[in-house]
């Protein structure tokens, strides 16, 4: 049995029982990437970032069956599956949901219900949430620590994602932006110099949770602007922080975001030009904070919020609860500013 499975296992199964009989189903049909590694306590159900999972589930929460690809079945049953599970192979010619009988609810129609299930972070899940963000952190501050002006976007690419895989973590997204690329909101490495200022962005991906952050470097001092601006940007998180309040609409929330921009001196149309984030866990962002996601804040949750403007961004994962804020993304060799109470990442001065 893997180390990922734990004791959460059994209120997880709880948690889908009872969502089931409240939507009037006998069982459910799993088969996305973030909630099948929910329900599996962990399991990698893929074989590669990005690429669909090897694996479907027919779940009732009592006796479930996991549907998979026959050449994965010797890897998942020798230490990836819980153990209170059936597993009935499936040729690798045919998509393991089609193995399912007929009849049964496709996930995509309890997709909302389902996120509401996976929220709340249980506490075998936690500790391994805690562990990944730490390592995450102290990755980026080892690779950028040992950052230099001449080298390219790349090498300081490959250095943090070197990093990451050495620790057992999937590289879902790495971003590096120098100096001359710092205006853009994705900017994937490419073979430019850092400069004099550098910004790198990891989604890092273990246990089926994916820790989000990002950290600056800068090799000369800070202007007025990029102070002013940083400045701002946080305000604009801790608003963003102090607008979850447990029970409250994901798109409630959204609409606080957008007008913190002009409360602290931000274009009013700056969260119009990047996604602002949101809830985390399982997916990236689970889901992505819009006008029009029926989701609500649910206490207990993963929160990654990544307000930016130009050339500016904050973004941790952080789990927010009735104890307050708990930065999961912390090395405690990052330097940090004191904003509101909490702790947060200054830019790193080389």
């Amino acid at each position: 049995m893997s180390s990922a499975v734990g004791a959460d296992r059994p209120e997880k199964r709880r948690r889908l029982r009872e969502l089931l009989d409240r939507t009037g189903h006998d069982a459910v049909l799993l088969t996305t990437g973030p909630t099948l590694a929910w329900y599996l306590d962990g399991t990698r159900v893929d074989v590669g970032a990005g690429a669909a999972p090897v694996l479907a589930v027919e779940a009732d929460g009592r006796d479930d069956v996991v549907h998979c690809a026959l050449n994965e079945v010797e890897r998942l049953e020798a230490g990836e599956l819980p153990p209170d599970v059936r597993v009935h192979p499936v040729p690798w010619t045919t998509p393991p949901a089609l193995a399912a009988p007929d009849g049964l609810v496709p996930e995509e129609s309890l997709a909302a219900e389902l996120r509401a299930a996976r929220a709340r972070l249980l506490p075998a899940e936690r500790a391994r949430y805690r562990a990944l963000g730490r390592t995450c952190a102290g990755v980026l501050t080892r690779a950028l620590l040992t950052a230099e002006p001449g080298e390219s976007e790349n090498s300081l690419a490959a250095r943090v994602g070197g990093l990451l895989l050495a620790e057992g973590i999937d590289v879902l997204v790495l971003l590096v932006a120098g100096q001359d690329r710092l205006g853009l909101r994705h900017p994937v490495p490419g073979p430019g110099p850092l400069g004099r200022r550098a910004v790198v962005v990891v989604c890092g991906r273990r246990h089926g949770l994916i820790a989000d952050l990002t950290r600056w470097v800068a090799f000369d001092a800070p202007d007025a602007r990029t102070a002013g601006a940083t400045g701002a940007v946080l305000q604009v998180e801790a608003d963003a922080f102090a607008a979850c309040t447990p029970g409250r609409a994901l798109a409630d929330v959204l609409a606080d975001v957008a007008a913190a921009y002009p409360r602290h001196g931000l274009a009013a149309d700056e969260w119009t030009r990047h996604h602002q984030g949101g809830p985390t866990g399982y997916a990236g962002r689970d889901p992505r904070a819009t006008p029009h996601v029926p989701d609500r804040v649910v206490a207990g949750g993963a929160f990654a919020w990544n307000p930016t403007a130009p050339a500016v961004k904050v973004e941790d994962t952080v789990v927010l609860d009735e104890a307050g804020i708990e930065v999961l993304t912390v090395d405690p060799h990052w330097p940090t500013v004191e904003v509101r109470g909490l702790a947060r990442p200054a830019e790193l001065q080389r």
